[in-house]
């Protein structure tokens, strides 16, 4: 039995998925919509880094679907209780990684601990040693000499099975593109494989098989090692950097979201209409940036954090307390960085304006709404497009920097910014723990730098200036 559990983030970040979902069903049927896209799904760089993308966000979606778990029924119990820690279904997923801890640092594939510790040896004498992991290598009998074969043995096992994971995808996607072409499936299959379709397959399937190979080597080598170590309390880092995709792309997505309507709306209706509508947005942005962004989100969060604390019953469980305090993060964010876009978008409004297209439309008589939404907006998408992807990046990169000064996101969730807190005391070690820093930096690149090039791609496509060109 479980009983569900509905945070804030996961119904806001469901709704967001519903409506992208919608917008393609929409954009179908709609050819102006659809050409631009069939130029972003031609770039193989492009498509790569959709791939990544999509890994990550399926990631994201399933850290989002939440509940708890019903306790045993004790004897002369009648009501069922549930459990008061919130899981999720990639911690199902993730399990061995989530339950097996160890009693502080170990490095990646290690047995023993990091760190040395007096313990009795079989003679009753104390001595100093590395003790053997609880979890890590516990099937060894003597790790020294059976631990890289065991290695090999589960690495190819796992090279094996994505081979065949990717075999049946790529025939089952032959197959389905050899019936909308009315084509042989080995005739679209060679295709495929040598690079002449439109769409980039062969990139596609190229990408999406470097992750179905990483997965495959979680399953088979996190169960019996710890692939990235364990931290100061021994929890394994693979499934800290892996948690923390959600709360990547919750910042990023749901943040952009909250800055968008401000943005765009107000940079129009300041470049269109000038004036003293024009004057009241800058004088609104221009105090807005005065203050310095750092210092009002902290002081949002603190004032949070106190109303939080005076309110206990209004949170039933950690999860709950820790959730309303990333969207309220997300939403001082979007409240702070709205104001680059909407001086950007103010100065192309005041250029396309003076444009023969929109000078027409007034002069007919078009009403101001309709200037506004068919004409000018349609010509700013490029810049809004681009806009949203680098601040999505910058707010990823920007939750480690915030998480740094202690106004982040609560030290109970799992974050890259957390992750790599942490890991700044662990770098003044002796020897130095850098496992840490290394996985949440590289999972962070990886995000970011997919999230740029996509962008580059979105940019190209969607600029009517560069698609006339």
């Amino acid at each position: 039995m479980i009983q569900p559990v509905f945070l804030w983030t996961d119904i806001l970040v469901f709704i967001l998925v519903a409506v992208v979902v919608a917008f393609g069903f929409y954009a179908r049927r709609k050819e102006h919509l659809r050409a631009p896209w069939r130029e972003v799904v031609r770039s193989r760089m492009a498509v790569a880094s959709l791939v990544v993308l999509s890994v990550y966000t399926v990631t994201g979606l399933l850290d989002s679907v939440h509940f708890r778990q019903a306790l045993e029924m004790q004897e002369g119990q009648r009501d069922l209780q549930y459990s008061g820690e919130v899981t999720s279904l990639l911690d199902l997923l993730l399990g061995p990684m989530r339950s097996q801890e160890e009693k502080t640092y170990s490095a990646p594939f290690a047995t023993r601990l990091f760190t040395k510790e007096t313990v009795i040896g079989p003679d009753g004498e104390k001595i100093r040693t590395w003790p053997r992991l609880k979890f890590g290598g516990a099937h060894l009998t003597d790790p020294a000499t059976e631990k890289w074969p065991d290695i090999r043995k589960r690495v190819a096992q796992a090279v094996g099975e994505a081979l065949v994971i990717m075999l049946a995808v790529g025939w089952l996607l032959a197959f389905l593109l050899a019936r909308k072409w009315r084509k042989p499936v080995l005739s679209v299959m060679h295709s495929m494989l040598t690079g002449t379709t439109d769409v980039p397959w062969r990139t596609a399937l190229v990408s999406l098989s470097v992750f179905v190979l990483v997965i495959t080597l979680i399953a088979n080598l996190s169960g019996v090692y710890h692939l990235l170590g364990t931290d100061k309390v021994g929890q394994d880092v693979l499934y800290q950097t892996i948690k923390s995709i959600r709360t990547g792309l919750v910042i990023g997505t749901l943040t952009t979201l909250i800055m968008l309507p401000f943005a765009v709306m107000l940079g129009m209706l300041a470049g269109y209409f000038r004036g003293w509508v024009d004057d009241v947005i800058q004088y609104l942005y221009t105090t807005l940036n005065s203050i310095p962004g750092v210092l009002l989100i902290a002081a949002a969060v603190l004032m949070m954090q106190v109303y939080v604390a005076n309110h206990p019953e209004m949170f039933e469980t950690m999860a709950e307390r820790a959730d309303m305090r990333l969207l309220f993060l997300c939403l001082i964010l979007g409240i702070t960085s709205w104001t680059g876009l909407c001086r950007l978008l103010r100065g192309e409004t005041l250029k396309l304006r003076e444009l023969d297209y929109v000078q027409a439309a007034d002069a007919f008589g078009v009403s101001k709404f309709s200037i506004l939404m068919r004409h000018l907006l349609p010509n700013l998408m490029h810049l809004v497009l681009i806009a949203v992807v680098i601040d999505f990046s910058g707010l990823v990169l920007a939750e480690a920097v915030l998480s740094y000064v202690g106004v982040g996101v609560d030290p109970t969730t799992m974050s890259w910014g957390n992750m790599i807190n942490r890991a700044r005391l662990e770098m003044a070690r002796e020897p130095v723990v850098w496992w840490s820093l290394l996985a949440a930096f590289t999972f962070m690149f990886t995000l970011v730098l997919a999230a740029n090039l996509f962008s580059d791609a979105v940019r190209d496509a969607f600029d009517p200036r560069l698609r006339t060109r």
